[in-house]
């Protein structure tokens, strides 16, 4: 990809080679931990908020209030963590989390301050990810990098199907054991955190420091005004707008074909659960036995493939075919986030990546909720099937267009080499090394693969 690579590459980083790395390691399996214990969370805290109210309302808004900290102050929170030691940020932050899921876990707690001390817990998730974020290309040198982002999105999709279960069954029997389950987790992750790595300077020096919300903007100037940046970013933006609409309206789809000899129950489960299983086996295949100039050959297809293989939805097939749908989508997306978020980090100064990384977790987050927004209010209208196959269709265009206007091997090899060269701890992002303009992102002419 760039000149401190072997040219040309031999083949894909090895797992062996990811986990050979001990501080790698170390927050792999405090991830997986925390990611676990979170859904243990928060099945266990729907279910005892609506055992409490006896209300949907509100224990939806016990599962909805872990997204709020990204939507209202993600960027914000984001950019501590470049103010601060990488490893001091993720170990407060865990030991933050852990003291309030005990106080959550108190028997007898108002709903109110249920939900407050959730939303007081989930406000450390923004520094503590961006901090995780920030540190990977430091631990992980080369392809190693994108290997280990697949490995981490991988587990995380599985993470989330085991935590979901486990956290249903445990929170049955006892709400408050599940709820300490993740207070545990927390404290393990604090553990391996705090000496499974080293501890480096801080991104941002106190000399290169302003204000809060000064250092959050150019976060957002660096990501939109930077060509290659900017077009990994909407890349990632449109892979979720088209993805996770099937998951978003798998319970009323389920439901409206509950006749078609499989149970409205079973069927959304299938449904939900489809494209998480996809992204795991993309994930693994793509990380493992694709080669690293490959992978980012098949970027811009796999970028058009991912609506595409939804649009069959017109057709208005049973539940299990949708499934298969979901799932192919997965795979596909599963090939485009790792290598897109290696190329990204890789493309950032160091001193902006928990920043930017603040902006596209944000970004994300707010594309989804709209996604599953839009398609629910046009699915009170018209029938689920029609809205999901026209969206997917809109989707393929769009990410055409997206594909079509990828920068050039040239221009990324310039923005890397740029963002290597950059100064650590800058206050201010650097200018867009020679920006060329609409005409050579996009231009007249076929783009080859970024190599």
């Amino acid at each position: 990809m760039v000149s401190e690579e072997r040219p040309p590459p031999e083949g894909p980083a090895t797992f062996r080679e990811v986990f050979a790395q001990g501080e790698y390691r170390a927050i792999f399996l405090a991830n997986t931990l925390t990611w676990i214990g979170d859904y243990v969370a928060k099945a266990a805290v729907t279910l005892l908020v609506y055992r409490e109210t006896e209300s949907v309302a509100l224990s939806a808004a016990a599962f909805a209030v872990s997204y709020l900290p990204w939507l209202i102050g993600g960027p914000l929170l984001a950019t501590i963590a470049e103010r601060h030691r990488y490893r001091q940020v993720m170990v407060v932050c865990d030991l933050i989390r852990m003291a309030l899921m005990l106080l959550i876990a108190i028997p007898g707690m108002p709903v109110p301050v249920i939900l407050a001390l959730l939303f007081a817990t989930t406000l450390a998730n923004p520094p503590s990810q961006a901090a995780r974020s920030a540190l990977m290309p430091l631990i992980l040198p080369g392809d190693r990098l994108v290997v280990g982002l697949s490995i981490n999105a991988s587990v995380g999709q599985a993470a989330q199907v085991v935590g979901y279960l486990l956290g249903a069954a445990v929170a049955t029997v006892n709400t408050t054991a599940a709820l300490l389950m993740n207070a545990a987790a927390f404290a393990v992750s604090a553990v391996l955190v705090r000496f499974g790595t080293r501890n480096r300077a801080p991104a941002m020096t106190s000399g290169h420091r302003s204000h809060l919300l000064r250092e959050t903007a150019d976060g957002f100037r660096l990501v939109f005004r930077t060509p290659v940046l900017r077009a990994i970013a909407v890349l990632v933006f449109g892979a979720m707008l088209f993805s996770i609409v099937p998951e978003g309206l798998a319970a009323a789809w389920a439901n409206e074909r509950a006749d078609a000899g499989m149970h409205a129950g079973m069927a959304q489960a299938l449904i939900m659960a489809s494209n998480p299983v996809g992204f795991i086996l993309g994930g693994l295949l793509m990380g493992r036995a694709v080669a690293p100039a490959r992978r980012l050959a098949l970027l811009r297809p796999l970028a058009v493939l991912a609506p595409l293989v939804l649009v069959p939805a017109l057709l208005d097939p049973p539940p299990a075919v949708v499934a298969l749908l979901a799932a192919a989508c997965g795979f596909a997306v599963a090939g485009i986030l790792p290598v897109a978020n290696g190329l990204f980090i890789r493309a950032l100064p160091h001193g902006f990546r928990a920043r930017a990384f603040g902006v596209m977790a944000t970004g994300i987050q707010v594309i989804q909720g709209a996604a599953v927004l839009t398609t629910g209010l046009l699915a009170e209208r018209y029938p689920i099937p029609l809205v999901v196959g026209l969206w997917s269709a809109a989707g393929v265009v769009l990410m055409a267009i997206v594909a079509r206007r990828w920068p050039d091997p040239q221009t990324v090899d310039a923005t890397v080499r740029a963002a290597q060269l950059s100064p650590a701890g800058a206050a201010t992002p650097p200018a867009p090394p020679d920006d060329p303009g609409p005409g050579n992102i996009g231009g007249g002419r076929p783009r080859h693969a970024v190599t």
